[in-house]
């Protein structure tokens, strides 16, 4: 793997020459939280689980998924419950090596192309984001994921804890896509999915989708949404009878693509991150 410098700067542009520019910019975030995410630094007694996902080893439902499958140990013997309280890391081992202590919260923009899954494996042995990331970097988690043949903004954390705050519809934190699309729809009808939609008994919540620029029976539909689910977007348009050809995530949270180059990671600002997550703590 060929190490690449993330570049300097990216500006908060729309991604790809060919994606057309909105009648309305993206509206940042302003998400209203019920709950808050622990700091950084916490003394006292805590869940394996809870200790592991900070250490940057798994979302707790990872490590809770690692203990079922007797992958972690403490001093040696197999930990079968993530509820035992500790108060350090120390003892404690994944795969048989010792976790390292955790290191302060750390985010990065990624875009991610299409052709490439977002998972640290493939039994089918195609080509995942972990063979893109350039050396040096820490052990981080991607925020939510993108199917196979979506690109765009990829969060990537190495904090486990907050790996799940973003991810919880509960939190707010909105994504916004741009989809390329064929067939036939009205803005009339893209309007009503802001009263959500249900399909094969799932229920998909909110949808603010803005038909941006047609030609012939081919669109372009800006859609901002906060769950997520498994292929929302793909799913409601198909529902609406849409064929949709492209995909591209421009922003989640207050974070865009901007003109990051396909392929490339950046760095979010420590100042910035900061800002963001007292903005998602209130």
């Amino acid at each position: 793997m060929t190490n690449r410098r993330p570049p300097r700067s990216a500006s908060r542009s729309s991604p790809g020459r060919d994606a057309p520019k909105g009648r309305r910019a993206a509206r940042a975030a302003s998400p209203c939280k019920p709950k808050a995410t622990e700091p950084e630094r916490e003394d006292g007694p805590q869940r394996i689980a809870k200790l592991l996902a900070r250490a940057g080893v798994g979302s707790r439902r990872d490590v809770e998924r690692m203990i079922a499958e007797g992958r972690i140990a403490l001093n040696g013997e197999t930990v079968s419950q993530p509820a035992p309280l500790l108060n350090s890391l120390e003892g404690l081992t994944v795969d048989g090596n010792p976790v390292a202590k955790p290191v302060s919260t750390r985010l990065y923009r990624f875009h991610k192309p299409s052709g490439c899954l977002t998972a640290a494996r493939d039994p089918k042995g195609r080509k995942t984001i972990y063979d893109l990331l350039p050396d040096g970097l820490p052990r981080l988690m991607p925020v939510g994921r993108l199917d196979y043949n979506t690109e765009g903004l990829l969060l990537l954390t190495n904090d486990g804890e907050f790996k799940r705050q973003l991810e919880l519809p509960a939190s707010g934190v909105e994504r916004t896509y741009r989809a390329r699309a064929f067939g036939d729809i009205s803005q009339t009808r893209l309007e009503d999915l802001v009263e959500g939609i249900t399909i094969d008994g799932v229920r998909y919540g909110k949808i603010d989708a803005n038909l941006e620029r047609r030609t012939g029976r081919n669109q372009w539909i800006e859609l901002t949404l906060t769950e997520g689910k498994n292929r929302e977007v793909r799913r409601v348009l198909e529902h609406l009878g849409l064929q949709v050809s492209r995909l591209i995530r421009t922003r989640y949270g207050q974070f865009t693509v901007g003109d990051l180059a396909v392929g490339a990671v950046e760095i979010v600002p420590r100042d910035e991150l900061f800002q963001f997550r007292r903005r998602l703590d209130k």
